[in-house]
């Protein structure tokens, strides 16, 4: 099913790029020539991001299998995350990133889990990247970590268009995207298939849902932005 999946997402392109490359010498003017090669440069993208995250989807088993889990701290990751987000992308919505401390007992402070730090932080870029690119680059998108009983929690919202009721399981599908309006050389649609790979070979669970707002004219209530949630088992569960 994975090989029948890459062998119809890389030929979309490869046709594209085909018939980009065989029409090249008869084009007439600069202008038509600018236009093929800017066809070409978009699918030479798309393929490369295409390649990169099959190889990284094929290869992910083998690798959380081969290597031992060691405790991480998430609040660590993703303060580290956001940091490195906020600074080398300053065009784009500002995170606002909150520690729930207060969902600790008394005399914890921990948000560990066991796992490995650079798949965690994989994901946590993923959302967080999601979450940016849906939202207006005035409106923060908002990161809160906490703890409920013996998980630990990564709650990633945006105000962008939320998503539609019939895809919100959808989007965890490989190679399944909704982005009309980008072009497919900065998104291949599995990262987030990726992420749930990630998060479920740690025990985890994620899912999105929509925030909703006011009911519109129709009865319904508003879609006013996207949630993601991630959870993950602590490394040293609550003793009762």
């Amino acid at each position: 099913s994975f090989a029948a999946d890459v062998a119809h997402e890389l030929k979309n392109p490869l046709t594209s790029l085909r018939s980009a490359v065989e029409t090249l010498p008869r084009a007439k003017s600069e202008e038509s020539r600018g236009r093929l090669l800017s066809v070409i440069q978009h699918d030479v993208r798309r393929l490369d991001r295409l390649i990169s995250d099959i190889s990284d989807a094929s290869r992910l088993d083998a690798e959380l299998a081969r290597n031992d889990a060691a405790p991480v701290d998430v609040a660590q990751v993703l303060e580290a995350v956001v940091a490195i987000q906020n600074e080398t992308r300053p065009g784009q919505a500002k995170i606002e990133l909150t520690s729930d401390r207060r969902s600790l007992r008394p005399g914890a402070d921990s948000f560990l889990v066991m796992g490995h730090d650079s798949r965690i932080g994989q994901v946590l870029v993923n959302l967080i990247d999601n979450a940016r690119s849906f939202s207006p680059p005035d409106k923060p998108v908002r990161v809160v970590l906490s703890r409920v009983a013996n998980d630990v929690l990564v709650t990633v919202e945006d105000e962008g268009p939320g998503i539609e009721p019939h895809a919100l399981e959808r989007i965890f599908e490989r190679f399944y995207t909704d982005r009309p309006n980008e072009g497919f050389g900065q998104n291949s649609g599995l990262g987030l298939s990726i992420s749930r790979q990630i998060v479920e070979a740690h025990r985890g669970s994620i899912r999105a849902e929509n925030r909703l707002g006011p009911v519109g004219p129709d009865g319904e209530a508003l879609r006013i932005g996207a949630r993601f949630i991630v959870c993950l088992p602590s490394a040293y569960p609550h003793v009762s």
